[in-house]
This record gives structure tokens, sequence and C-alpha cells, in this order.
């Protein structure tokens, strides 16, 4: 059983590695030209499965090591346990700082085997899926919270030395599993402005996931389609900062 009074919280993350930008982009020279564009606001990157499948994920984790910056490869692998074992291999020696597999134990039990458990981030339920979402796909718990928090214990059990997971799921797993894992939250949202066709439903803002115990925010869509990527990155980094002072307003707040 995970034993929240026996495991230490790891590290607090650095200040320029608390915004994770993803590059979420169609080829390397589009994903290197956002970085260049984003400069010191974030020295944290997610490389995730658009530019894995078009060949151009190598060039990107290539140009990032001789930056300096950190990796986040997001292909939530999930397989049987000998192909992740090998795939999470392959990612830990080309570069990758965190990389994901779904929360499934055998899988998470491969990949820290292959990888390291500091290196794992189970992944419990996708913020795209809502209670209908869970019911079609055929879960018994159709409650995103309970099935986040179900798989989360399942996943830290099994070695994984961290989550991602939904803001609006990141206080119950704090309150229930303690503070000896990584979590971090994708689906950020300002809670104004949503892009055109947004897919994800349960969506927070960077304060709201800090607050909650998040200790990282992944941020797709809203720097990648900002103006200014480096302010927008900037401008996170200060809500960011505001959540961990805990004087930073909260959607629905007065203040």
């Amino acid at each position: 059983m995970w034993d929240t009074r026996r495991v230490t919280r790891p590290p607090s993350p650095p200040d320029d590695e608390r915004v994770v930008v993803a590059l979420d982009l169609p080829d390397a020279t589009a994903a290197l030209r956002l970085v260049e564009r984003i400069g010191p606001a974030t020295r944290f990157y997610k490389v995730g499965l658009e530019l894995f499948c078009a060949a151009q994920a190598r060039p990107v984790l290539d140009e990032l090591a001789e930056r300096g910056a950190r990796v986040f490869c997001d292909l939530k692998l999930w397989d049987v346990p000998a192909t992740v074992r090998r795939a999470a291999a392959r990612l830990a020696e080309g570069g990758a700082d965190l990389l994901s597999v779904h929360a499934d134990p055998p899988t998470v039990a491969a990949a820290v085997e292959a990888a390291g458990s500091e290196r794992v981030l189970a992944v419990t339920v996708l913020t795209s899926m809502g209670p209908a979402d869970l019911a079609a796909a055929g879960y018994a718990a159709t409650d995103p919270a309970e099935l986040a928090l179900r798989r989360a214990r399942a996943a830290l059990e099994a070695g994984a030395g961290g989550l991602v997971a939904s803001g609006r799921e990141a206080a119950r797993l704090r309150s229930e599993l303690g503070g000896g894992f990584r979590l971090v939250t994708p689906g950020i949202r300002s809670g104004r402005d949503r892009p055109v066709g947004d897919d994800q439903v349960r969506t927070v803002t960077a304060a709201e996931a800090i607050a909650a115990g998040a200790d990282q925010v992944v941020v797709g869509r809203p720097v990648r389609d900002a103006t200014d990527p480096q302010a927008a990155v900037a401008a996170l980094r200060v809500e960011v900062a505001a959540a961990l002072r805990g004087t930073a307003p909260l959607r629905g707040s007065s203040g």
C-alpha cells in the first residue's frame, strides 16, 4: 500500500521549471521557433505525439539539450510490459527528464524498471474526459475524481514517481496520497477565453492548479497561440508565484 507517512515530498521545481510549455507543433522548425520566441521564460518543455509521429522529435530534443532545457516526453505509453520497458529505456537514453505512461500498474512497473521512478509520470484521467466519456469507454467508475484517485494510488504503489492529473482532482490527491510524488497538471486555461475547438473539459487556471497542490503546469494552446509567447509564459509564472504565496485570485472569486 502507498504509505503517505513514509514518503517525503520530492524537491520543489525551480521557478523557471514550474511552467512546462507543450511543443504541440507539426515539425521541428515550428517547435524550435516557439522555443526561440519564449527565450528564458521557461526551461521545461513537453514533446509529444505530434512531433514523434512526424519523425521530428530528435532535432527538438537535441536542441533543447544544447540549451540546457529539460524535457517531458509525453507519449502516454500503454502496451504490453515488455514493449513499454523497451520504449521507456529508449526515451530515457534519448534525454527525457520525465516520461508519461497510463496509470496501469504493470505498465508503470515496466517503465520504472527501465527509466527509474523519478522519471515516470502516470496519467490518471485525461482532462478531455468527463463522466459521459468514461461511461462510454466502459469504466465502472464514471466520476473523474474517484477514478483519478483509484488509478493514482495504484500507479504510486507500482512505483511511479509522479502523476499527471487535472487541477480539479489535485487537492484530493494531495489530501489522500500525501506529498511524496510530483504532480503535473495539464488543461490550463485562463477562465476567460477558450481556444476555438477546445476539447479540454476539466480545466483550471494555473493559480488554481498550484493552489490545489500541483508542482508544475503544462500549457499548450494559451502559449502556442499567443501573440507574444514569452509574455504569456512570464504572466503564467507571475500567476504561479502568487499562488505559491497564497495571494493569487482564483477563478470564481471576488478578488
